[in-house]
C-alpha cells in the first residue's frame, strides 16, 4: 500500500468522480484508475461502487477511508515537523470559526499570516458539533466554537475566550418590547425565531426551554446571526440573542432572568494531532483573545471531560 494510491483513494472518495480527482492530484485519470485497481488487489476488495450514476464508496472503501486520511495527515505533519526543525514553517494552517468572523480571530489571523508567510491560512465557516469533529479527526488545527454544555473528551481541549449575555430581542411594535426584563418560561407561548439545529446559539435556547418545562415555538430559522437580526427586525417572531449581535438594528432589547442566559465562546484543539504550524498559530492567539479569570472558568464549567487551558499552549 503506497501513500500515492492513498491518496488518489481519498481523492475519488471526496470528488465521487475519477476525471475530477485526477485533476485534484494533477494526473491523467488512467493513472488514477490503475493505482485504485492496483489498491483493491493487494486489499482484496472493491472499494468503489462504478456504475452511470457516479462513483461511491463500497462498505470496504468507508472502512478505509478514515484510516487512509489519517496516513496522509501523519505524513503532512511529519513533514511539517522537520521543516519547523530547520526554523522553516510551512504547509497549511487550517482554522474552523462559526460566523461572524471574531474581531480577535481576525487580528491573531493577521500577525501570523505576517510572521509565517509561507502558510497558506485556510478559514472554514461551520456549525459547532461539525467543527468539533474536525478538530476531534485533525481535519482542523484549531476552531472558534460556541461552548453549550457539551462535553469534550481528551485529547481535546479548549480556552473560554469569551462569555457575554443573551437578551431577548424585540420589534417595537410588539407588546413585550415595553418590558425591560422577562422570565424564560414567559416565553412559552410566543413565537421565536432562532438559528438551525447543530448551532449553539439554538442548543442553548432549546436547553433552556426543556430545563423550563417547555419546547419553543419556532416559527422560523436561519443559519446566519445576521439574517437572524433582520427577520426579528420586521417582526416574525422575537429572537434570543448575543447583546452584540443587535448592533444598530432598530431593536427593543428585554434583559432575560430566571435564568440568566450566556453565550460562551471557546478556542479548541487537538492536543494529539496538532501540526507545528497550528501550534505557532495557538501561540499568536494566546496573545489576541482576552484571558478570563480562572474564577470565571470554574463558575462556568464544572463538566469531567472538558480541559480548559488558562492560555493557548
Amino acid at each position: 500500500m503506497e501513500l500515492r494510491q492513498l491518496s488518489y483513494f481519498v481523492a475519488v472518495a471526496d470528488e465521487a468522480h475519477f476525471t475530477r480527482a485526477a485533476e485534484r492530484v494533477s494526473v491523467a485519470q488512467p493513472a488514477v484508475s490503475a493505482q485504485i485497481r492496483r489498491l483493491e488487489r493487494e486489499l482484496g476488495e472493491v472499494l468503489f461502487h462504478r456504475d452511470r450514476r457516479g462513483v461511491r464508496l463500497t462498505a470496504a472503501g468507508e472502512a478505509l477511508l478514515p484510516h487512509a486520511r489519517a496516513a496522509l495527515a501523519a505524513v503532512e505533519r511529519g513533514r511539517d515537523t522537520i521543516a519547523s526543525m530547520r526554523g522553516l514553517l510551512r504547509g497549511n494552517l487550517r482554522v474552523g470559526v462559526v460566523r461572524p468572523v471574531d474581531h480577535h480571530l481576525a487580528e491573531a489571523l493577521g500577525e501570523f499570516h505576517r510572521t509565517h508567510p509561507a502558510i497558506d491560512i485556510m478559514l472554514t465557516e461551520l456549525h459547532n458539533d461539525p467543527a468539533v469533529e474536525a478538530v476531534s479527526t485533525g481535519d482542523l488545527d484549531a476552531a472558534l466554537i460556541g461552548l453549550h454544555g457539551q462535553s469534550l473528551t481528551p485529547p481535546i481541549r479548549a480556552r473560554i475566550v469569551a462569555v457575554e449575555p443573551l437578551v431577548l430581542g424585540v420589534h417595537r411594535g410588539q407588546v413585550l418590547a415595553r418590558r425591560n426584563t422577562i422570565m424564560l418560561d414567559q416565553l412559552r407561548d410566543q413565537p421565536i425565531i432562532t438559528l438551525t439545529r447543530g448551532t449553539g446559539l439554538r442548543t442553548v435556547l432549546e436547553n433552556a426551554c426543556r430545563e423550563a418545562g417547555f419546547v419553543p415555538r419556532v416559527v422560523a430559522e436561519t443559519g446566519d446571526l445576521a439574517s437572524l437580526v433582520e427577520l426579528t427586525a420586521e417582526g416574525l417572531g422575537i429572537a434570543v440573542l448575543p447583546r452584540s449581535a443587535v448592533g444598530s438594528a432598530d431593536l427593543a432589547i428585554v434583559q432575560i432572568t430566571r435564568p440568566r442566559l450566556r453565550r460562551r465562546t471557546a478556542l479548541v484543539w487537538n492536543q494529539g494531532t496538532t501540526t507545528p504550524a497550528g501550534r505557532a498559530f495557538l501561540a499568536v492567539a494566546g496573545k489576541h483573545f482576552p484571558a478570563l479569570s480562572a474564577a470565571t472558568v470554574r463558575i462556568i464549567w464544572r463538566r469531567p471531560g472538558l480541559r480548559l487551558d488558562p492560555c493557548c499552549d
